[in-house]
């Protein structure tokens, strides 16, 4: 739904889900030493249960059970944590801007400035580009480039 799009930050709800403070805190919790420190405690307290355990098998398979639930669950939970701190990064980006091509429209109306034209132009098109851009357009010399990049960037054909 394209009605639904945040352009602006002043467009942003204040109100977060309940997922989201959960992954929240979580990748708060997991980026301080407590985390690792319980991390390096799991596998102290499972090494020496070899003692215990009459199969190696059956002792490999607790750490491998544990270590990979912890990691499948802290992916989800760190990258949503990671989208919405993106989201957040392009919508003040947005806004710099936006506020950026007003001065310079502002500028370019007292003046015949036709780079400043230009420029402003190219800036009015680059906001909300995250959106539109594709991996293989990304400049890295793979793929051909999008249908009238050398116009926008003044580049030689």
């Amino acid at each position: 739904m394209a009605s639904d799009r945040v352009e602006m930050p002043s467009e942003v709800s204040d109100e977060v889900g309940v997922f989201d403070r959960f992954a929240t805190a979580a990748s708060n919790m997991s980026s301080r030493a407590v985390f690792f420190a319980a991390c390096v405690a799991m596998v102290v307290v499972w090494a020496p249960s070899i003692l215990v355990l009459p199969d190696v098998d059956t002792w490999q398979l607790i750490i491998n059970t544990a270590t990979t639930i912890v990691t499948f669950l802290m992916v989800a939970l760190l990258q949503n944590s990671q989208t919405r701190s993106d989201n957040a990064l392009q919508h003040k980006l947005n806004a710099i801007a936006e506020g950026l091509a007003d001065l310079m429209e502002h500028l370019a109306d007292r003046g015949d400035d036709a780079d400043l034209h230009r420029d402003l132009d190219e800036l009015r098109s680059a906001v909300g580009l995250e959106g539109r851009e594709s991996s293989t357009h990304n400049g890295s010399g793979r793929g051909s480039p999008p249908e009238g990049a050398h116009e926008r960037t003044g580049a030689a054909t």
